[in-house]
């Protein structure tokens, strides 16, 4: 089976969230897994992997930059390996227009990183009400509003399915040859 690694960046919690559950799904399936939540070591991360799952959540409608340096600086490197990328964002939970808008953060990740991912999930995310602070929680009522998100504020609302986070971890373990099979990844540029 192959050594696989899941990084990811996120802002309130789900991404994180999102990215264990691939973890657990492709360890169940027989795979090495490690998880990364620090871009800036992606690099080093990588070296003894043979593929990768990236994964980002989107705030203010952007990932995080710093995921976005780290895979900008690394875009050539990932693209040697099996890889795939998910989104996380209120607007993947909403459908219609909401999921257009789910699509073009994806593809604004990829041109500001020069990285094009063999597969692509857009998962939705969760308002954690509970974790923000009053003046976020404002501002997340308004946007919830005008979206047709929960605004109930006392407690958190979570917008994933489960059940595609799980498929879309057993896809990736099924698109992924024998580890004999594949040439090596090319070494790292310094």
């Amino acid at each position: 089976m192959a050594r696989i690694l899941v990084a990811y960046a996120g802002w309130q919690g789900q991404t994180e969230c999102i990215a264990l559950r691939i973890a657990q799904v492709l360890r169940a399936q027989g795979h090495d897994v490690s998880q990364l939540a620090s871009p800036s070591a992606l690099a080093r991360a990588l070296l003894d992997r043979d593929a990768v799952v990236i994964g980002g959540g989107v705030r203010y409608g952007r990932h995080p930059r710093a995921l976005e340096r780290a895979v900008a600086a690394n875009a050539h490197f990932i693209a040697a390996f099996p890889n795939a990328f998910f989104s996380v964002s209120m607007s993947a939970a909403h459908g219609g227009a909401g999921l257009d808008q789910a699509r073009a953060y994806a593809e604004a990740f990829a041109a500001r990183t020069g990285w094009r991912p063999r597969a692509v999930a857009l998962f939705g995310g969760a308002l954690a009400y509970a974790r923000y602070p009053a003046w976020m929680r404002w501002m997340m009522r308004l946007i919830a509003r005008r979206t047709g998100g929960a605004t109930d504020t006392s407690r958190d609302h979570e917008y994933t399915d489960w059940d595609a986070v799980e498929r879309f971890a057993r896809d990736f373990s099924a698109a992924l040859t024998p580890v004999s099979a594949r040439t090596p990844a090319p070494a790292l540029a310094r």
